[in-house]
């Protein structure tokens, strides 16, 4: 049978074969692979290939130029008019070069990008056994990415279903597992892991490793449970690893019991906790809490022969801060230095932030320059903390000299930073400076947002401006910031410090509408507003509907529920209130004590003041200027002016300083007792501290002067008064007002 050709060349002929020879049927495959070679040589080569049926003759063709040219083989290529790959084709030229592994893998990443061509999954497989048979496990690795993005997932059931022989199909299966679990692939991992176990095909521990610490991050603490039962049901022995991640998971849970029957298990099954394994433990018990119980694994450890480091010591400082002992903190803090343990800038950030929380400046202050002496560098957590720390005492001076020094130690602002710095001085009311500082920190490329809006809001709304607050409240949703919980109570609590309940109400009703619901701040907010209105039913109905909404009552609803109840000197309800929020674990503030001090002062029971007085300073909460001015006060109306001098100096020596109701109090009581030159001297010391009299300081200080003289004898009261502690001075100095 003779076959009619066409073949047209750009080249001259003369060294062409006998056309008798060419036309013979056995010739012709070999014939058109010498054609399809030679055509290779010339871009503009026009060639007729093969049918796409035929697969022999385009893997001759391929197998070929690849043999001839196997660095330079995908030129060769380049420009030529080849059928559609098949998985066929593919897997028989990728055959012909097993054992040429290097090569055979160039082949199929260049066939990949042939235009139609798409692996299937038992092409895949043909390459990958190729690569695990001959130790190519990184290029496994990228082939199984390309399964991976090309969701060619049915590649398991292809591996599991005996495609591939056994010992190369376990080393794919668990390079697999391992890629799904780096691509945080949840569902796929499992459903890998679950195929493996079941059909024979036991996964490295390492990889259920892998696959339990990707639940664990996942929040998915019930899985990885039944993956750990899982390995050990089928002899997977579990290694310090798995326990690790499964005492990290039960701790993250907050299940720090489970976590301690763990341990029990883990050295029982006779694997050897690490410093790891210890320090989670610790870390889970001391955020529960359980300081006594971390303290022992501490000993444990060192018994162990284990070195404790700033990870050990930190959480259980951390713990000591969260349960109120300040003490504690600072005793682990010493211990850790004396068992040769450096602190972190962490383990600092973490007493800068328990101490600002707390008031306590001066001594975070001193935290922080001690950092510096020990040659740690204070990182932006640390002066964000030491801002909002100023911020909430309200020295923005101060807040604002940090600001300067972290950008002069070429340390970046945050969101974080600015926002702490416009709430501050919304917070004194400042807002056009707050409103000046957010232009300033667009200008630094930093957007505001719901915290930065809030902020100016809440400002607004303190300050009774409650019509620019509602038009901050329109410019953020015009510029699209759309108002979260704390926003929306923001204008709850402005508009029920107006006496505007029908109005607070209906906000509450919009922010549900709208799908922000409300929080245990919104609830407290609401709550604390009626009892500070007196309406003390509708304040318990919105109690019980909170509780119904699955809100739990903190330290704050059961402060705002005394300060009623002692508003109404109903101090026997308030007390069982305050022994009931502390039954149920909740640790009263210094607002709390102070509330109830004030509260029992006024009434004249000072014994009652004293005992939550000496309850606060045991708890290590260190009383404030209000709280010293309850016990004045209550001292005044009984007529124990020297008690209450007692106060006076017990507390300056705590580094407190009098204000301007402490000096009225005692100059109150001074002219009730005829003692006016005590009271004049009390007035010079306001003046001389720079503390500003008020109207009550001058209507207690001129009570028996007629009503309509008060006002000149006050003006001619104050510069009396300056004008004699004056004398002698240079004018220079005197702070005249």
């Amino acid at each position: 049978m003779l076959v009619s050709l066409s073949i047209k060349a750009t080249t001259a002929t003369k060294n062409s074969f006998p056309v008798s020879i060419l036309l013979k049927p056995a010739f012709l495959p070999s014939f058109l692979s010498f054609c399809f070679l030679r055509t290779l040589n010339f871009s503009s080569a026009i060639i007729s290939p093969p049918h796409s049926g035929d697969d022999a003759h385009l893997v001759n063709l391929i197998s070929t130029t690849i043999a001839r040219n196997p660095g330079d083989f995908p030129r060769r290529f380049a420009g030529t008019h080849l059928p559609s790959l098949t998985d066929s084709v593919v897997i028989r030229v990728f055959n012909s070069f097993r054992k040429q592994p290097k090569i055979a893998l160039r082949f199929f990443r260049w066939a990949e990008q042939q235009p139609g061509f798409e692996p299937s999954a038992e092409c895949f497989c043909t390459v990958l056994e190729t690569l695990v048979d001959v130790g190519l496990t990184p290029s496994a690795h990228y082939v199984l990415e390309d399964v991976i993005r090309l969701n060619c997932h049915e590649i398991l059931d292809v591996l599991i279903d005996g495609h591939v022989k056994h010992e190369s199909a376990i080393r794919i299966l668990d390079l697999l597992l391992w890629i799904y679990t780096k691509q945080s692939m949840v569902e796929h991992s499992l459903m890998a892991f679950y195929r493996m176990i079941g059909s024979g095909y036991l996964p490295d521990v390492r990889n259920c490793n892998r696959v339990l610490r990707l639940l664990r991050n996942h929040g998915s603490p019930e899985k990885a449970r039944e993956v750990y039962k899982s390995m050990n049901k089928f002899g997977i022995t579990p290694t310090v690893v798995t326990f690790n991640t499964m005492l990290d998971s039960y701790c993250k849970e907050g299940k720090v019991q489970d976590a301690l029957e763990l341990l029990e298990e883990m050295q029982s099954k006779g694997c050897v906790p690490s410093d790891v394994t210890y320090n989670v433990l610790i870390n889970g018990l001391s955020k529960e809490g359980k300081l006594a119980k971390a303290e022992d694994l501490i000993r444990e450890m060192l018994n162990s022969g284990l070195k404790v480091s700033a990870y050990t010591y930190n959480p259980l400082i951390y713990g000591c801060f969260a349960s109120g002992s300040v003490f504690e903190a600072f005793r682990f803090r010493d211990e850790m230095e004396r068992k040769g343990v450096l602190p972190t800038v962490t383990t600092f950030n973490t007493f800068l932030s328990g101490l600002c929380k707390r008031g306590r400046l001066v001594e975070a202050r001193q935290q922080f320059e001690e950092m510096l002496r020990k040659n740690l560098s204070p990182d932006i957590v640390s002066y964000n903390t030491l801002i909002d720390g100023y911020c909430k005492v309200g020295d923005l001076r101060e807040a604002f000299l940090f600001f300067d020094d972290l950008k002069s130690k070429g340390i970046t602002p945050t969101n974080v930073t600015y926002n702490t710095l416009i709430d501050g001085l919304c917070r004194i009311g400042e807002l056009s400076k707050a409103r000046s500082f957010m232009e300033e920190m667009i200008s630094q490329a930093f957007i505001p947002d719901v915290l930065t809006y809030t902020s100016l809001i809440n400002g607004s709304c303190k300050t009774g401006n409650l019509v620019m607050g509602k038009e901050l409240f329109d410019e953020m949703i015009g510029k699209g910031i759309y108002p979260d919980q704390y926003t929306y109570t923001a204008r709850i609590d402005a508009e029920l410090k107006s006496g505007n309940v029908h109005e607070a109400f209906h906000l509450r009703e919009e922010m549900v509408n709208k799908g922000v619901l409300p929080n245990l701040i919104t609830y407290n907010v609401l709550i604390d507003g009626l009892c500070k209105l007196g309406n003390l039913e509708e304040a318990y109905e919105l109690l019980q509907r909170m509780v119904e909404d699955g809100f739990v009552p903190d330290c704050i609803t059961y402060t705002s529920l005394i300060y009623a109840r002692c508003e109404n000197g109903e101090l026997r309800i308030a007390r069982e209130i305050f022994s009931e929020m502390q039954t149920r674990g909740l640790l009263p503030t210094v607002v709390t004590y102070t509330i109830l001090i004030h509260a029992h002062a006024r009434e004249g029971r000072l014994g009652g003041a004293y005992r939550f007085f000496n309850e606060m300073i045991e708890k290590e909460l260190l009383p404030n200027e209000i709280t010293y001015n309850a016990l004045i006060h209550g001292h005044c109306r009984m007529g124990g002016l020297a008690e209450a001098y007692k106060v006076f100096h017990a507390m300056e020596e705590k580094g407190l300083s009098p204000n301007k109701y402490t000096y009225t109090l005692l100059i109150n009581e001074n002219c009730n007792v005829d003692n006016l030159q005590e009271a004049l001297r009390l007035y010079s010391e306001m003046l001389q501290r720079d503390i500003r009299p008020d109207s009550c300081t001058h209507s207690a200080l001129l009570k028996h002067v007629r009503k309509d003289h008060v006002l000149h004898s006050s003006e001619v009261l104050e510069n009396e008064v300056l004008a004699d502690y004056n004398v002698g001075k240079d004018p220079s100095l005197v702070d005249v007002h």
